[in-house]
């Protein structure tokens, strides 16, 4: 099985450390998992045109390979004024319609403050489902307080919290490809 993480914005380093742990925690459910995490600040993904995906550069076919090629996927972002991050919103503008049929893909998203918990579900969720993905139950919210100084995750609860969603990600992976 193999997971995809996309941090999915281009500032900043919590977005790829939430989904760094996610992976991390989806290995220590099941060792034989594969990961990577791509973090699309380190690409150069073009905007959305409109046109098949042979015409735009090695970069940006590469990353939607990836994601189309996973088992499953996690994303996270940021939220910006009420949304997701514009850069995740481009790439997954470049996926086919049904690029996630028969993929589960998650999500962990963090902002500055609590009121903006709900961003993802009520932004991303419709996204990924409407590519035809198998959303977890489970999403993970982190506000930027539990994080350090060094963009790591200090909050005991939102560790735990982590380590379920991966639980859940790996086991209807599993389902999803025995079906």
């Amino acid at each position: 099985m193999k997971i995809v993480g996309v941090s999915g914005t281009l500032a900043g380093g919590k977005t790829s450390q939430m989904v760094y742990d996610v992976l991390h925690a989806a290995k220590l459910v099941d060792t034989s998992v594969e990961t990577e995490l791509m973090d699309i600040k380190d690409y150069d993904i073009e905007f959305m045109r409109g046109v098949p995906l042979s015409y735009y550069n090695d970069e940006t076919v590469e990353v939607v390979n990836k994601i189309l090629n996973a088992d499953c996927i996690v994303i996270g972002t940021p939220v910006y004024q009420a949304s997701i991050a514009g850069a995740l919103k481009n790439l997954l503008d470049l996926m086919p319609e049904h690029a996630f049929r028969n993929k589960v893909v998650g999500y962990i998203s963090t902002a500055g403050s609590e009121k903006h918990f709900l961003v993802a579900e009520y932004n991303l969720r419709p996204i990924l489902q409407f590519l035809g993905a198998t959303v977890p139950s489970r999403n993970v919210f982190v506000p930027d307080d539990h994080f350090d100084e060094e963009n790591v995750i200090v909050d005991k609860w939102t560790k735990d919290r982590i380590q379920k969603m991966a639980k859940e990600m790996v086991q209807l992976t599993k389902s999803v490809k025995d079906f």
